[in-house]
């Protein structure tokens, strides 16, 4: 079913975990697309975790496939490191 789940980018995190947490609240199931997909949280056994992919266009469509709503909290706050806004 397309509704089965919906996806939070970052759900290990501040943002993404806020998310995560209401909407664990309220019956969603929740996976997470995540730079760290080996982070420990209090959400790790709730939480089903895939990494980002960016590198990877075919397995972050896998990862994206079926969900009902995507919660994107992934940003750039300014270039750094090698990652632009672009």
């Amino acid at each position: 079913m397309a509704d089965d789940f919906d996806v939070v980018t970052g759900a290990f995190s501040y943002t993404g975990g806020f998310i995560a947490r209401a909407l664990l609240a309220s019956g969603r199931r929740i996976r997470t697309l995540t730079g760290h997909p080996g982070r420990a949280s209090d959400l790790t056994a709730a939480v089903e975790a895939h990494p980002y992919n960016f590198d990877h266009p075919d397995a972050l469509e896998r990862s994206l496939r079926g969900c009902a709503t995507l919660y994107n909290t992934y940003w750039i706050r300014f270039p750094h490191a090698g990652r632009t806004f672009g």
